[in-house]
Parts: C-alpha cells; structure tokens; sequence
C-alpha cells in the first residue's frame, strides 16, 4: 500500500480537482454551442425551408452534432467521475456502508 505525505495527497487532490473542473467545462461549451447550432438550423428549416416548427424540431439531422460530441462528452464524464466509484477496490464496502445509513 503506498503511504503518501500531506504534500503528496494535496498535490494529487489538486490534479484531480482539475480533472473534474476541465469536464464541467467541456460540458457547459458542448451545451452552449449545441443550444446555439441547433437552435440556428431549426431556424434555417423554418425559415429558408417553410418547414412548420414541429418538422423543423424532429428533423434528425440537426442533431448530429449533439449526439456524436455527447458521446465524447459522456466518455469524457466516465473517465473523469465513473471510474473511481465504478472500479476502484472499495466500491462494495463504500456501498454497504452507503445502504446501512439508510
């Protein structure tokens, strides 16, 4: 088992602080700049198409964008938050002692 110092626990606490900061991050641009893309092509269909806002909002192509960066971004938010309290050693005493509290 490896016995780390006060500086050495700040130090990894910090890197994973930023690692979960850069996720929140990445998902606030990937919803602001999907919000403004498809909200400009549902515009454009209703617009220059003369589709009815209904055709324009279940039209599947104005979400590729969303869907394909939400996989990056789901990936992204698996690596960062799921793995510790997914697969580390611990996860079912952590979970036993979750439930107990209840």
């Amino acid at each position: 088992m490896e016995v780390l110092n006060k500086e050495e626990k700040y130090i990894k606490a910090k890197e994973r602080v930023e690692e979960i900061k850069k996720f929140y991050k990445h998902l606030a641009v990937y919803i602001l700049i999907n919000l403004f893309f498809i909200g400009r092509r549902i515009y454009k269909d209703i617009v220059y198409r003369d589709e009815s806002i209904l055709d324009a909002f279940l039209d599947i192509n104005n979400y590729n964008l969303f869907f394909w960066w939400g996989v990056v971004v789901f990936i992204h938010g698996f690596s960062v938050l799921g793995k510790d309290k997914l697969f580390s050693k611990n996860w079912e005493e952590r979970k036993i002692k979750e439930y107990m509290k209840q």
